[in-house]
């Protein structure tokens, strides 16, 4: 059952990556959002109120090309360069815990509120199945309903360099960092305790999941930004195991919202699984008091306020300016463009949610595990790019995970016609199988989209710039959802019947070939887009 997967955002709903690619879900399959390690040439930082952190994540009951892959629908770490720097910065500041380390770590409080956002966007996971199941069986949604639901929670994702702005530029209650997270915190909870309780139609579960996409989404940028500002003039030296401590901790609740997410639907309902969920942003909220941050204070604070306002508007003309400037140099544009192009191509995840449950008969349990075997796959596709494709020229990788990618997607016409029983291959083996394989792609296939990012980004840009690619890619993969709608209420495709998937299938997974005559617009090498910069590669789980 392989999709082509992406990677985002979930409910915490965020468009990810398109590469993972799940038979469950096309869209961010499932873990990954990605973290560009660069070496800058001796300055400081990027403004910390454009930085943002990419995302990723995925879904497996959505399009999994938004799971690690097509990322943030990519995450949430948007800026590469910056965060490495930033974590190094947190490695050394804060009131160190000489005791108790981790990863390498000194268990600061600034180091602990930072993890522990991570891991909360990690764990938010535990109610995707829930979401999915309660769209189909309490409220009787046709697939092409729920996939314009999901595209419709994705919007927060798409304009998350505002959300830098408005943190640095309106402090509340006298903070920039705490005031925000509190608040992204206490929406989470408001969102999904409404889930829990009030909601009881598709428009109502509609703005429950765009109020808490909207929660995870400022809450990452603010914690990006927190990051941001503690690596001004700080060296790279301890940003590995910084990074390693963020990445563990974002993967280790994604595992784990992995593990129980399925048996919790099936043994006490997607109701309580919702309350639970309410519980977890109020973490991120009381985490807050944990950061550092000197308030802005009496006359000061209302002359800083008065500056901040007044200049919020120049510095955002400013800002946009710049920006316009860099994305429409071709080397900018080009790749950019075939990056939207390459996510907008149409998904059929909700169908073959609703043909696996509805007509093979998939319990809530087993979606779950073949989700934690997802996330686990989505870490050892960033492996594999890591350890043997990093020098691989890009065209080629996306040339030849495209084409594979595409071929392998049509197996799910197999499941669907039952063939694969009559080769002696289980429905249930034959979809961890499918998902496992074509989520590991997907990674690979998005990994280069991450660097290429990074790469092009001109000097003074990268966060600004870098997170702004991430809601290009983010838009085409909520356009590729919108588009499988659509295809799916075309072709007669509905929550029992299904004699029309297969052709559903084969055009989604041939349309995935569309953007490979556009592979002369990228760089045919990225390491000769910027020859003093080496770009690692990191995954963290979202």
């Amino acid at each position: 059952m392989a999709t082509r997967s992406l990677s985002s955002t979930q409910f915490p709903i965020l468009p990810l990556p398109r590469h993972n690619i799940t038979f469950l879900s096309r869209r961010k399959p499932s873990t990954a959002v990605s973290i560009i390690r660069r070496r800058f040439r001796q300055k400081p930082p990027p403004d910390s109120a454009t930085y943002i952190r990419h995302g990723s994540d995925s879904e497996l009951l959505l399009d999994s090309r938004y799971a690690a892959g097509k990322g943030d629908i990519l995450t949430s770490t948007e800026d590469k360069d910056v965060r490495s720097l930033s974590k190094a910065s947190l490695y050394k500041k804060g009131n160190p815990t000489d005791s108790i380390s981790l990863f390498g770590v000194d268990l600061t409080a600034d180091n602990i509120a930072v993890a522990m956002v991570y891991f909360v966007q990690g764990v938010l996971g535990l109610s995707r199945l829930a979401v999915n199941f309660y769209l189909k069986d309490d409220l009787h949604l046709d697939p092409s309903e729920t996939a314009i639901i999901f595209g419709v929670s994705s919007l927060p994702w798409l304009v998350k360099p505002l959300y830098g702005f408005i943190s640095d530029s309106f402090p509340l209650f006298g903070y920039r960092r705490r005031s925000y997270l509190v608040i992204s915190g206490l929406l989470g909870a408001l969102s999904w305790s409404l889930m829990a309780t009030l909601v009881d139609n598709k428009y109502s579960v509609a703005f429950c999941m765009l109020l808490g996409s909207l929660s995870v989404a400022f809450s990452d940028v603010v914690v990006d930004s927190m990051v941001v500002e503690r690596a001004r003039g700080e060296s790279q030296s301890m940003s590995g195991s910084l990074q390693s401590l963020c990445w563990g901790s974002s993967a280790f609740g994604a595992i784990i919202s992995s593990y129980f997410s399925g048996s919790l639907v099936g043994t006490y309902g997607v109701r309580f699984v919702f309350g639970l969920t309410a519980l977890l942003p109020l973490i991120t909220s009381a985490v807050a008091v944990l950061v550092r941050e000197e308030p802005v204070l009496g006359p000061t604070r209302v002359l800083n306020l008065s500056l901040d306002r007044s200049s919020f508007l120049e510095n955002s003309k400013n800002t946009i300016t710049q920006l316009w400037v860099a994305v429409k140099q071709p080397n900018v544009l080009l790749p950019t463009l075939f990056i939207f192009l390459w996510q907008a191509t149409p998904q059929s995840d909700s169908a073959m949610f609703y043909f696996t449950t509805n007509k093979l008969g998939f319990t809530p349990e087993f979606l779950g595990r073949v989700k934690l075997i997802t996330s686990i796959a989505s870490l050892a596709g960033v492996g594999l790019y890591n350890g043997f494709l990093k020098s691989v020229p890009l065209q080629k990788i996306f040339l030849m995970t495209t084409l594979i990618g595409s071929a392998l997607g049509l197996t799910q016409v197999l499941l669907v016609t039952g063939l694969n029983r009559q080769i002696g291959i289980s429905d249930e083996w034959f979809a961890i199988g499918d998902s496992l394989v074509l989520t590991v792609l997907g990674q690979v296939s998005f990994m280069p989209v991450l660097v290429l990012a990074a790469r092009i980004c001109p000097d003074g840009m990268e966060a600004t710039l870098f997170a702004t690619l991430m809601s290009v890619s983010n838009c085409g993969s909520v356009l590729g959802g919108l588009i499988g709608a659509g295809l799916t209420q075309l072709l007669g495709v509905t929550k029992d019947e299904f004699s029309n998937l297969a052709s559903l299938i084969i055009l989604c997974s041939l349309s995935s070939l569309l953007p490979l005559p556009l592979l002369g617009l990228l760089p045919r090498d990225i390491s000769g887009i910027d020859s003093n910069e080496n770009a690692d590669v990191d995954t963290k789980s979202n």
